[in-house]
């Protein structure tokens, strides 16, 4: 009996890519949006000893989760095109890196 080719959908791998991005973008605009808004920083210190960087860091990994579950649920039987979802992952990331430099969120405050 002959092997048969079967492809395997791409979406759920483009799935956990995009979902990186996305959640890195989210750690960047919460780093930029507490230096620039007061009381956004004081509802970001869920524990004194951290600061605000726990609030900033725990929506980040609640918007990242978040966004895997739906992009997995909405990709997981499709055939993704992986170039341009690795293309715009690494574009978020980017963003998301640049919204942790204090030399860009230092200019909102």
């Amino acid at each position: 009996m002959a092997a048969q080719d079967q492809t395997i959908p791409t979406g759920s791998a483009a799935a956990a890519f995009v979902a990186a991005g996305i959640g890195c973008v989210a750690l960047g605009f919460f780093t930029t949006l507490a230096q620039a808004i007061g009381p956004v920083k004081n509802l970001l210190n869920w524990w004194n000893p951290a600061g605000p960087l726990t609030g900033k860091t725990g929506v980040g990994i609640m918007v990242w989760l978040a966004s895997w579950f739906l992009l997995h649920q909405m990709w997981k039987a499709k055939d993704v095109d992986f170039r341009k979802a690795f293309r715009a992952t690494l574009i978020l990331i980017g963003l998301g890196l640049l919204g942790t430099f204090p030399t860009f969120f230092e200019f909102f405050g």
